[in-house]
């Protein structure tokens, strides 16, 4: 008899269980397949936590799973003493199903352990937790989010004291103290409500916000902008459905923006997320509803965040009168372009000015610094390492940061967070584009202009889905095919270099390692081409895919387009 059988029946007989929740384990009794799926292993806790299908089993999102999680969690702060315990934790959560369940069921965990909980009274965008860790001196913090994931899944981030989240030791350490513990007689846990009764649960809101909203809008930089076009200026909003239903619409009518049209199917709070198959702003297709209704009101801008507030799309309108995308990495460049030269004309531009991106993130980010005299930083994907990054320029007094991005709609700016930021993110987006409004510009033509600055780049991120139980396997397979046989050439372009990230070596075909990358550790390949396009691969860390990115430089838009199709055909033959 197999592992995952007999775990299956050792929840099956556990007294912890709920009727309903004994029932749909029992249900399936007779799909071997489904346990399996269920009970092959638990969910892998990493530097974002966990992340999963909702529904009973060690590999799935429920109280149990959130719970055992947090008992680990709440081992590493009370090793750090009283004064830690007494500092405790920020507690959480989006508008996904079972998200507030699962918050209270960790603020119950914590406080039984002897750790102070402040707990969101409704659910919050995340980079306010971020804040509020920081503001509040908390040892750490906990949200209850999957992101932008589909509506299916859950998760459990975890943030440590600097509002960032968790460093790899971190999380090895709750790994390891969660293979430990057992999962349903090592829990302490206690009635939340007597726990608030007792002050170990104390609940924040509203003035949380206002201090929070005290911040972003001091990220402001030209305020006066806005209101010279205010009477005309149209935004249409949509929160998806999540937590940036009421400071994104805030920040922006504080702003001094006037015609905010929020969407209104898409501000009911629901985390069946009823009108997207998909409730993620990199994806188009979810602005269907946004998108009639800028038509119909004749706007000039369209923002949308994720479920959660840490992610915003954008989308404007075209010379033809259609809504068209701007991408992560194109949003990027605009706002570091706008806030270089904003910051400049105000006199309010720091002289160590620098950026950071990621290494997956366009080049041309690095032409706009540099052209214009400001630092930039590469790191690995996720803004924990940007977050680290950002402590170290404070720690030496080298640099003082300006905004920090990735190609995936995440946007960091300001020293009050240390993560991806869409409310600050979508302030300052709206007053980029009131700037360009007064000019007779759409920040499509805004983009435009700047290809013609810093020149021509393009970028694509394609993912090789691998999902079941052998797409783990798969996904490895790939990667080690790679590195023991990588390609001398691309679509007959020969490879000038290769960075292997995950050991810390740069390998020239024919030569071997030359030299070492400036930062290693992380599962990522990158390829060097001779025609100045790169091509990376790393698998996800949070789904069973394949990420692959494509970035281009060429000579006009059309050249860039055309190696953008002829890399992408490369790419989807590897799977």
């Amino acid at each position: 008899m197999t592992n995952y059988i007999n775990e299956y029946r050792r929840w099956l007989d556990s007294p912890a269980l709920l009727e309903s929740e004994w029932r749909e384990l029992n249900d399936i009794g007779a799909d071997e397949e489904e346990i399996k799926s269920r009970f092959f292993a638990p969910l892998q806790f990493g530097t974002a936590g966990l992340r999963g299908i909702m529904g009973m089993g060690l590999n799935r999102m429920n109280k149990y799973v959130v719970m055992h999680a947090t008992q680990a969690f709440a081992s590493v702060i009370c090793a750090e003493g009283e004064e830690t315990k007494k500092k405790g934790v920020v507690i959480c959560y989006d508008c996904r199903e079972n998200s507030e369940s699962f918050a209270r069921s960790a603020a119950s965990v914590m406080a039984a352990n002897g750790v102070f909980v402040r707990i969101f009274e409704a659910m919050r965008p995340t980079p306010e937790l971020s804040f509020a860790i920081r503001h509040y001196g908390a040892a750490a913090g906990i949200n209850i989010t999957a992101s932008h994931n589909p509506r299916e899944y859950n998760g459990y981030k975890v943030y440590w004291s600097d509002g960032a989240q968790l460093p790899p030791n971190h999380a090895q350490a709750i790994a390891n103290a969660m293979a430990a513990i057992d999962i349903f007689n090592g829990i302490k846990t206690m009635d939340f409500d007597e726990a608030k009764a007792a002050g170990f649960i104390e609940t924040i809101g509203k003035e949380t916000d206002e201090l929070f909203l005290e911040n972003v809008l001091s990220q402001s930089i030209d305020k006066d902008v806005v209101v010279r076009v205010a009477d005309t200026f149209k935004i249409v909003y949509t929160p998806f459905h999540g937590a940036g239903y009421k400071l994104v619409p805030e920040a922006l009518r504080r702003l001094g923006i006037k015609n905010i049209i929020p969407v209104p199917q898409q501000m009911v709070i629901d985390g069946t997320f009823p009108t997207v198959k998909s409730p993620n702003p990199e994806e188009p297709a979810g602005f269907y509803l946004a998108v009639e209704l800028a038509k119909r009101e004749n706007c000039d801008l369209i923002i949308g965040t994720d479920p959660d507030s840490d992610r915003v799309g954008i989308m404007v309108r075209s010379e033809t009168g259609e809504y068209v995308t701007i991408s992560g990495n194109q949003t990027g460049v605009l706002l570091l372009d706008y806030i270089i030269n904003a910051r400049k004309r105000k006199g309010t531009l720091p002289e160590n000015a620098a950026a950071i991106k990621t290494i997956v993130t366009t080049e041309m980010a690095r032409e706009v610094a540099q052209r214009n005299g400001v630092h930039i930083d590469d790191t690995f994907t996720g803004f924990k390492f940007m977050a680290e990054k950002v402590a170290q320029y404070e720690k030496s007094g080298s640099y003082k940061y300006i905004m920090a991005y990735e190609e995936s709609y995440g946007y960091m700016i300001g020293d009050y967070v240390r993560d991806k930021d869409a409310v600050t993110a979508s302030m300052l987006i709206a007053e980029m584009a009131a700037y360009y409004y007064e000019k007779g510009m759409t920040l499509l033509q805004a983009m435009d202009s700047l290809y013609e600055k810093y020149g021509y780049y393009s970028e694509k991120t394609l993912n090789l889905v691998m999902p079941g139980i052998d797409g783990l396997e798969r996904m490895q397979s790939l990667m080690t095919r790679l590195r023991e046989n990588p390609p001398a050439k691309i679509c007959d372009v020969k490879v000038l270099r290769e960075r292997d990230y995950s050991v810390g070596k740069i390998i020239v075909p024919g030569l071997g390692a030359v030299d070492k990358t400036h930062i290693s550790g992380s599962n990522v390949l990158y390829f060097e081409l001779e025609d100045d396009t790169s091509f990376i691969i790393r698998p996800s860390g949070t789904e069973p895919k394949i990420k692959i990115y494509i970035l281009v430089k060429g000579n006009s838009k059309q050249e860039c387009e055309d190696k953008i199709n002829k890399y992408s055909e490369y790419a989807q033959s590897l799977k």
